[in-house]
């Protein structure tokens, strides 16, 4: 018989590296992304929903200079492509966009 030891402790310990409470919002908004998509809203449409949503959350929360150095994350993960690898990463597929 093979042994699977790696292969079954491989995904609990990146999962136990994310808080439960994380992982609990990011599964909702899959959900809710996934739901969209079957409804055949654009992607285009449910991203920025999502972002404007993100950024109402965020004015809640956290001052603007918070918001401005997430941004500027985003945007910098988004030039060095790192944002288009891990989707292609996740689906295994070319992203739509490259």
């Amino acid at each position: 018989m093979a042994d699977t030891s790696s292969q079954d402790t491989a995904a609990p310990s990146r999962q136990a590296d994310v808080p439960e409470d994380l992982a609990r919002c990011a599964m909702v908004i899959e959900h809710a992304i996934d739901h969209l998509r079957q409804e055949k809203y654009p992607p285009l449409a449910v991203a920025s929903a999502l972002l404007g949503g993100a950024l109402g959350v965020l004015a809640r929360s956290v001052d603007s200079d918070t918001i401005l150095r997430i941004l500027d994350s985003a945007a910098s993960s988004v030039r060095s492509g790192d944002v288009h690898a891990s989707v292609k990463a996740e689906d295994g597929q070319e992203s739509e966009k490259d």
